[in-house]
């Protein structure tokens, strides 16, 4: 059996392989949280909670309606973004222009809300999702066996990463949305209406983050709690990509989920921590993140 570093080379590609899906979720999770803090400036801490929410929409549309997966992976996000929307409408926009901390505390209090109504009707425990029949089974891939569903997420994820950086950062849209975080008043001069461009996009924000939950559903059960499991290391992704860069959310989300995997081969008690460890070297060496411009 080939061997790198005394590692069999099946398993190295293994761990390889569920570091490409971990990061998977955290590149469209931290794409959501760089859009809504670099074009509103708000620290959405409610994330989470609204990743949790895409995967309890797909949970509720089938149990309620008939529903399935891939109904699902399109009426879910579009519900939960249609719910940030009214969010933004009502509550955020008063926040614009005042210290981010207001924006971090009222997201806080929202995701702590929305984990709480959860947990009271479905307790801690999780629900089971099943993965739809046409994705069941597995292939082999010589040095391994990948269930088709985990190969579904990595290629869905990049899909969607790729399709909303080329839609903020390459269309007529997207250089809308960019020039109104820096001078809104210029572009409402042209006739683009601001507000509404910015109430777009806090709700394809939370829409990214309910679509990664409608993946995640079938990988994980179904929890309150599994946003606020996720969030922390999606903030720590945010941070080594730079605050409010696209580009730097998605490469560092899948470069941080591959780094987890290896080190669950290499040294496994330090797994849970990797992430965190190299946010710290990054801060010290590059404060801005590796993708970030300097204040």
């Amino acid at each position: 059996m080939t061997m790198i570093f005394g590692i069999p080379l099946p398993a190295l590609l293994g761990q390889l392989l569920i570091g490409l899906i971990n990061g998977s979720f955290y590149a469209l999770l931290s794409l959501g949280l760089a859009i809504i803090f670099g074009m509103l400036r708000i620290i959405n801490f409610a994330h989470g909670a609204q990743y949790m929410l895409g995967a309890f929409s797909a949970y509720l549309l089938l149990t309620f309606t008939g529903i399935g997966y891939w109904g699902a992976l399109i009426l879910a996000p579009i519900l939960v973004g249609i719910l940030g929307v009214v969010i933004e409408r009502l509550f955020l926009r008063r926040l614009y222009g005042l210290d981010p901390l207001y924006g971090l505390l009222f997201t806080f209090g929202l995701a702590l809300t929305l984990e709480g109504t959860f947990r009271y009707f479905y307790g801690s425990s999780g629900q089971p999702y099943a993965a739809p029949a046409a994705l069941a089974g597995g292939t082999n891939l010589g040095f391994m066996f990948m269930p088709n569903y985990r190969g579904w997420v990595v290629v869905a994820s990049l899909i969607v990463c790729i399709g909303t950086w080329f839609l903020i950062e390459k269309t007529k849209l997207g250089a809308y949305l960019r020039a109104a975080t820096e001078n809104a008043t210029l572009v409402q001069v042209f006739g683009v209406n601001v507000p509404v461009l910015l109430t777009l996009t806090y709700g394809l924000g939370v829409a990214l983050a309910a679509f990664a939950g409608v993946l995640a559903a079938p990988v994980y059960q179904v929890s309150p709690l599994m946003g606020s499991n996720i969030i922390i290391i999606v903030f720590a992704v945010v941070v080594v990509g730079g605050m409010g860069s696209i580009m730097g959310a998605i490469v560092t989300g899948y470069l941080l989920g591959i780094a987890e995997g290896l080190t669950k081969v290499f040294y496994p008690e330090a797994s849970s921590i990797v992430i965190f460890v190299i946010m710290a070297f990054v801060l010290l060496l590059r404060p801005a993140g590796l993708f970030g411009r300097e204040a």
